[in-house]
């Protein structure tokens, strides 16, 4: 069991505050929650409000059989600087009050951000899971949130070798631990609860394999109107549908560049997806293209061939796997990929076995 030194109170409480606030931290802090269930630690979640959007927040935990939040800060959009302040200022008062004896913070978003400087300052321990994730690109927000998040946290539990060594060459090798992924466990569960209902494609009119499944919504892909208009057309030229379920930030790019789908595209924008039936979709899927890390992984678990549009990934696992190629915003690139035949090579377990929250729970000596 950990023996943590004394927060800048003295006095801690017997409750393990998890903190929340985008849609790939939902489907992380899953298998927690479940882990967590039936022990005498309490366990408080914290909603930032960072995705506030039904099908993005509310939606994932009720097809995850998730509480509902035990605080929610309702931060909303914003600038980076605007969101990470008010999330900060509402996660500074939530330790006032529980004075908890860990805080467990997920990924590399704002709100995971905010968390961490909020706990650290205090010195209240922090767990990072998904710690020594890295693609080397300081252009990117996510880059820079995930180094000061790793510099600044007390665990860092790691999904794989690759973001062990990643840490070690940081110079970070006290309280790492490589316990695995723990998308995997939701992925494994929400993949046994989407199998057994029926199928969603008659609502999209496509058939199984003969479709794409497409994400858009990185700074990198949306920033430039005229790059994101570039990219959607190719995809609605690709000669097979493309179901894109669209990010809001997206959608509001998009809207303010008065975009319109070229004649004859086989694009499908459609509003953003709960996570069960994005699986659906998905493991239907011929292929996938995508600028999401979550995706990425599902794809691979999935055994769905993924082309990323990037030109780094988090994830190097997959690609040297020979289940996802990066093409950047490289529209010919992205084509010409997607009409390749798909690998037939194995999909070593780069990722760890199921199970990786409840290590963490049996390492911390929760009970």
């Amino acid at each position: 069991m950990y023996q943590f030194p004394p927060n800048a109170f003295g006095v801690s409480s017997d409750t393990v505050l998890t903190v929340v606030g985008a849609r790939p931290h939902f489907v992380k802090a899953y298998p927690l929650v479940r882990a967590m269930a039936g022990l005498n630690s309490k366990h408080v979640i914290l909603h930032t409000g960072q995705h506030y959007d039904t099908n993005m927040s509310t939606l994932f935990f009720e097809e995850l059989q998730m509480p509902d939040p035990d605080v929610n800060l309702n931060v909303g959009s914003g600038t980076h600087a605007e969101m990470t302040a008010k999330m900060m200022t509402g996660v500074e008062q939530v330790l006032f009050d529980l004075k908890p004896k860990a805080v467990v913070v997920f990924g590399d978003t704002n709100s995971t951000l905010a968390a961490t400087i909020a706990a650290a300052k205090y010195y209240f321990p922090v767990i990072h899971i998904e710690a020594g994730v890295r693609c080397d690109n300081r252009r990117m927000p996510e880059e820079i949130n995930r180094k000061i998040i790793d510099h600044s946290s007390d665990i860092l539990v790691t999904p794989s070798e690759v973001a062990t060594e990643n840490l070690r060459r940081e110079g970070i090798t006290a309280g790492v631990l490589n316990l695995g992924d723990f998308m995997y466990d939701t992925f494994l569960f929400a993949r046994s609860v989407a199998l057994r209902r029926p199928p969603v494609l008659s609502n999209y009119g496509v058939e199984p394999k003969k479709y794409l499944l497409s994400t858009i919504h990185r700074e990198l892909s949306t920033q430039s109107a005229d790059q994101l208009r570039a990219i959607l057309d190719a995809l609605g030229s690709l000669g097979e549908p493309v179901i894109l379920p669209m990010h809001p930030r997206t959608r509001a790019r998009l809207s303010a560049s008065g975009y319109s789908q070229i004649p004859g595209s086989q694009l499908q924008i459609v509003e953003p997806l709960g996570y069960l039936e994005m699986l659906s979709l998905l493991l239907n899927a011929r292929k996938v293209v995508t600028d999401s890390g979550g995706l990425q992984k599902e794809a691979y678990w999935g055994g769905v061939p993924c082309v990323t549009v990037m030109s780094e990934t988090t994830w190097p696992e997959t690609i040297d796997a020979g289940w996802n190629v990066l093409v950047g915003v490289d529209v010919e690139r992205m084509r010409a990929e997607v009409e390749k035949p798909n690998p037939k090579g194995e999909r070593p377990e780069a990722y760890g076995a199921p199970g990786a929250a409840a290590r963490l729970v049996q390492a911390m000596g929760w009970t």
